[in-house]
């Protein structure tokens, strides 16, 4: 989905429209001619609606059908037996797949009332900086979910992908791909305005020194001069293998895991055909972040609040199959849920990545622009490429180029390890007896051969023992 995750300081300055995004002349946000305000207080009311309504209905195994299900209920500004009274123009809110949603949301461990209470109970916090998507973005105040306006394509796009994504996701909990909560339509004025709830990759309470939009691509993947003046600006491709040449050392065992997991990853958004997506890389230097304590007269101890996440495997480090990989073992408190790493200086980082912008279907679009790019250009460097192509690239780039495997003696200098949260009683034994129910179904979703035996070009290379010389 989204391009790069946006800033959350300061509000939207008044600026040309991008796409539906514009400002009136008040300076507030507007999507489609909506305000952000109104739009916000939609969305509280709806989904507060729907959910709370949901919660009502007995729980039952979901069906085919539920992934194509829509509910619509009306709210005008007076109220209604049904809705409550509110500030905002008369809307109407559609939930998508409501039952399916409720299952993936259950599949994660997010409960209604939490669900609930994240997106309705406070309120939501509108990100600056969005990009170029033309998209408006909103944060829940507890950092747990983002809220992104989509176009129409992209809805349509992810409602078909629905049934054999989180298939997928049944069989590999931890992942880097996107996890979406909800797909949801406020239509307004004779307007639709389709927002997702996905989990949020970047969280707000720990400072991002340096963050990249990754795709494995050379092509125009600098970070213009405007991005550049912004305060925390995404930088791209050639200025990650200008900025960190020496790429990000991590302990073998963690790369093995990432790697691992970014191989399946790729294989799934292959067989669905899905291209165009991005690795979204916050680099936390916690070196950086010390002698920054320290100039404002801090003490050297003092840990960050960092709130406890309501979704399974919402963390950096949750998302890949690591185990700790030598003694002596860094606390998640520390960590903060980040994935440890080293710079070539030495630097202790903490990392926190996933993949983004998969809602990029390869249609007849991609191919015409990739085929005029290649007559002027390489057509190697160039981002629009078939799924396959694409898959590859990407893989190779991050597993080669992005992230390292330490030497055997930057281990014993800078051992880089941690403990995992503790596991929520039941969820694995659950999600065997669901891997069993869906491994016929599995096999239907998803065509492609590849994702079920696996290439070898996308293996991750087999772990060395450290000799003791």
């Amino acid at each position: 989905i989204s391009c790069q995750m946006p800033s959350s300081s300061g509000q939207p300055g008044q600026g040309k429209k991008i796409g539906h995004r514009g400002v009136d002349a008040s300076g507030e946000t507007t999507y489609k001619k909506t305000t952000s305000s109104a739009l916000k207080g939609a969305i509280q009311l709806g989904i507060g609606y729907t959910v709370g309504n949901l919660s009502s209905k007995p729980e039952r195994d979901v069906l085919m059908q539920d992934f194509y299900v829509v509910e619509s209920i009306f709210f005008p500004s007076e109220g209604s037996n049904l809705t409550p009274a509110h500030h905002f123009p008369d809307f109407r809110f559609k939930t998508y797949a409501p039952v399916a949603f409720r299952y993936f949301r259950e599949l994660f461990g997010i409960r209604p009332d939490d669900y609930l209470y994240s997106l309705c109970n406070e309120p939501l916090i509108e990100l600056s900086n969005p990009g170029a998507s033309g998209s408006v973005f909103y944060l829940t105040k507890d950092d747990e979910f983002i809220i992104k306006t989509v176009m129409h394509k992209e809805a349509e796009f992810l409602q078909k992908l629905l049934p054999g994504y989180y298939m997928n996701l049944n069989q590999n909990p931890r992942t880097l791909l996107p996890k979406f909560f909800g797909l949801y339509c406020v239509q307004s004025g004779g307007k639709n305005i389709r927002v997702v709830v996905m989990n949020n990759v970047l969280p707000r309470v720990v400072r991002m020194h340096l963050k990249y939009d990754l795709k494995g691509s050379t092509y125009k993947r600098r970070a213009s001069k405007k991005e550049r003046e912004k305060a925390r600006p995404t930088f791209k491709d050639l200025d990650f293998m200008q900025d960190i040449s020496d790429g990000l050392m991590l302990d073998q065992d963690t790369y093995n895991a990432l790697v691992k997991t970014l191989q399946r990853d790729c294989l799934v958004l292959e067989s669905f055909k899905i291209m165009d997506y991005s690795l979204l890389l916050g680099v936390h230097n916690m070196d950086q972040a010390e002698r920054e304590r320290q100039m404002e007269g801090s003490q050297g101890d003092e840990k960050r609040p960092v709130a406890q996440q309501k979704a399974l495997y919402s963390t950096a480090m949750e998302s890949i199959q690591g185990g700790a990989a030598c003694g002596g073992a860094i606390d998640t408190e520390d960590t903060m849920g980040g994935i440890p790493a080293v710079n070539g200086r030495g630097e202790r980082l903490l990392l926190y990545i996933g993949i983004i912008d998969i809602l990029q279907s390869y249609r007849l679009i991609k191919k015409l622009e990739h085929s005029w790019k290649a007559l002027v250009h390489d057509g190697d460097t160039v981002s629009v490429h078939r799924p396959g192509f694409y898959a590859d690239r990407f893989y190779k780039f991050m597993s080669n180029n992005v992230f390292k495997k330490s030497s055997c003696k930057f281990r014993s200098r800078h051992c880089l390890t941690w403990s995992h949260r503790s596991n929520r009683a039941g969820f694995n034994n659950n999600n065997n007896r669901t891997q069993e129910s869906n491994a016929g179904l599995l096999s239907f979703l998803v065509p492609n051969p590849a994702f079920r035996e696996g290439r070898e070009h996308l293996r991750p290379e087999r772990s060395t023992q450290c000799d003791n010389s």
